[in-house]
């Protein structure tokens, strides 16, 4: 579902439309839906039990791979980065929910997350764990990206630029793997830097794309008033929540953009909800503790 937004009282004489994956699915929502599709499938036709993957306190994808391990009678194991969390994880949302839905969690030092990728120590993984499908941090991989690639449709050839968030840079590949050739794909990083353009050069030669991390606010996760206040505003004014690791910069980003004039006159801009609003009430009893004001859900 395509959601047009009035954007006439910024100017740049361009229309903006929201697609709505947010919606594509009651519990798995947006880019994690289109992630985990394929990956689901494959280890079901594997006939294999158990999933395990990686990821932060606070990871829509920790919480969406337990959803759908649950859902299709999966064990799932997350290794969860920062083992000061083990004694208090129950005051964390998004690990809460994740428990809830019968995952394991493991929790293991910052030093041992950044080897995760390393086969020594998936060897020891399967050491103490057994057999496992692997789906790595954030659920990029070419099965990922095959789903990812299913978000545009028909319908959307009409529409001049693509706007999304980008993570590990899985969905960006899939939607510019999928462009039309008039079409052009503007990728907002919720971290500093665009390094996720080498993984979307390493799944299409489609080069029509920029990438920009102008609008990460100082890296992931991280927000100010500015951001917390345009989140608000945006849902009052148009009913529609948006999250402040990923979908709250990326309309920030555009509306900017949009006051700016960089968009061609007449331009018709589909901006894609991923979703990702679960981790909204982690992040607000961080803002609570810094005395910083709550994004309305």
């Amino acid at each position: 579902m395509n959601q047009n937004i009035d954007v006439s009282s910024l100017g740049g004489d361009v229309s903006l439309s929201i697609k709505r994956e947010d919606l594509l699915h009651p519990i798995i929502s947006g880019n994690k839906y289109r992630k985990l599709k394929y990956n689901v499938a494959h280890v079901l036709q594997r006939a294999q039990k158990c999933m395990l993957t990686f990821g932060g306190a606070y990871s829509n994808h920790i919480a969406a791979v337990a959803a759908a391990g649950k859902l299709n009678n999966l064990k799932t194991i997350g290794i969860i980065r920062g083992e000061e969390l083990a004694g208090m994880y129950t005051q964390n949302p998004t690990l809460c929910y994740a428990k809830q839905q019968g995952m394991q969690l493991v929790f293991v030092s910052r030093a041992q997350y950044a080897l995760k990728d390393t086969p020594a120590f998936l060897k020891t993984l399967h050491d103490s764990y057994g057999d496992f499908y692997t789906i790595p941090e954030g659920g990029t991989n070419d099965l990922a990206v095959k789903g990812c690639a299913e978000i545009l449709t028909p319908k959307d050839a009409d529409y001049d630029y693509i706007c999304l968030c980008t993570g590990t840079g899985g969905t960006m590949a899939g939607v510019v793997s999928s462009l039309k050739e008039h079409q052009k794909a503007i990728g907002f990083s919720a971290l500093k830097g665009t390094f996720q353009d080498q993984v979307v050069s390493k799944y299409t030669s489609n080069k029509n794309y920029s990438i920009t991390d102008a609008y990460c606010f100082g890296g992931y996760a991280k927000v100010n008033t500015s951001l917390i206040e345009f989140i608000n505003t945006f849902k009052q004014t148009y009913s529609i929540g948006l999250d402040p690791v990923y979908t709250g910069k990326l309309l920030y980003g555009v509306f900017d953009l949009i006051k700016k004039d960089y968009f061609n006159k007449n331009s018709r801009i589909l901006a894609l909800h991923t979703g990702g609003m679960q981790g909204i009430s982690g992040m607000n009893l961080k803002l609570k503790k810094k005395n910083l004001p709550l994004i309305n859900v």
